[in-house]
């Protein structure tokens, strides 16, 4: 049976706490640590759907659901040195988390991938993970859809710049869809999402806070992805499977976060084929 309860990791800078999901009639395995999507301006360590949870905790594994700071109160420096904190503190005090230390796996949806990608590189992790599951994530490794108007997002109704001026301006580490989502259609419209997260010369954003200077990762890579989506293009994804040859999911689709239908075929078999991916790596 699902069991469920939060974790205080800190005050300061933000209230920061983690989601800890299992089952604790089934021996525990291995952990997930999940870092949530929202384009690093929205979102909620607690947006997995219920069917994800149940199917992951009952094959025996423990989730672990963070919390990172926001942008643009947060920059990506922030946020990412946030993002490994929990990853390492994870591995210096297991006990914390679980009764005994298990080897464990990174899972992020969208900027969750994103941020999972970026902290593992690089060997900024104590110990590298069994694996990365990248649902719809990206490594900024293709030219021109983050840094220009997209045109799913220029579909809407246009949005004011004055809607950043709602957006907390005080650390925090979650944002609805109410009151956030209008700043990350704002950044997509205009093509400025970069400047909301980053600010420094290019050059430097591509050497620290992407994927192109890094030719392999510490573990293997799972990646999802839809052929026709309107967020992340299909082609960030192909670059992915370029650079790290990972264990590929593909659907037809012009759904970013496919998987949101929990009862859709699609997400069935992407959940099997994520239990598939994490038992080979045990």
């Amino acid at each position: 049976m699902l069991e469920q309860y939060k974790l205080l990791l800190s005050e300061t800078p933000y209230l920061k706490h983690a989601t800890i999901y299992c089952d604790p009639k089934i021996r525990q395995t291995a952990c997930i640590l999940y870092f949530h999507g929202g384009g690093l301006l929205y979102g909620s360590r607690d947006d997995l759907p219920q069917p994800h949870l149940q199917i992951l905790t009952k094959a025996g594994y423990t989730i672990i659901a963070f919390d990172y700071p926001l942008a643009p109160a947060a920059r990506i420096s922030m946020i990412l040195e946030d993002v490994i904190d929990s990853v390492n503190d994870y591995i210096k005090r297991p006990q914390a988390y679980t009764k005994e230390r298990l080897p464990y796996f990174l899972w992020g949806r969208s900027a969750g991938a994103y941020l999972c990608l970026i902290a593992a590189s690089g060997n900024r992790l104590l110990n590298p993970p069994n694996g990365i599951i990248s649902y719809y994530g990206y490594g900024f490794v293709s030219d021109g859809w983050f840094d220009s108007p997209t045109s799913y997002y220029c579909s809407f109704p246009p949005v004011d710049k004055s809607c950043l001026k709602s957006l907390p301006s005080e650390i925090h580490g979650s944002g609805s869809l109410d009151t956030h989502y209008s700043a990350y259609v704002y950044a997509r419209q205009t093509g400025l999402w970069r400047s909301l997260f980053y600010q420094g010369r290019e050059k430097d954003f591509f050497l620290q806070y992407s994927l192109r200077a890094y030719q392999q990762l510490p573990c293997p890579l799972f990646c999802a992805h839809s052929t026709s989506d309107p967020d992340v293009p299909y082609a960030e994804f192909l670059e992915l499977c370029k650079k790290y040859q990972p264990k590929r999911f593909v659907v037809s689709g012009i759904i970013h976060d496919f998987d949101r239908q929990p009862d859709h075929p699609d997400t069935v078999r992407l959940l099997e084929s994520t239990l598939c991916f994490i038992k080979k790596r045990l």
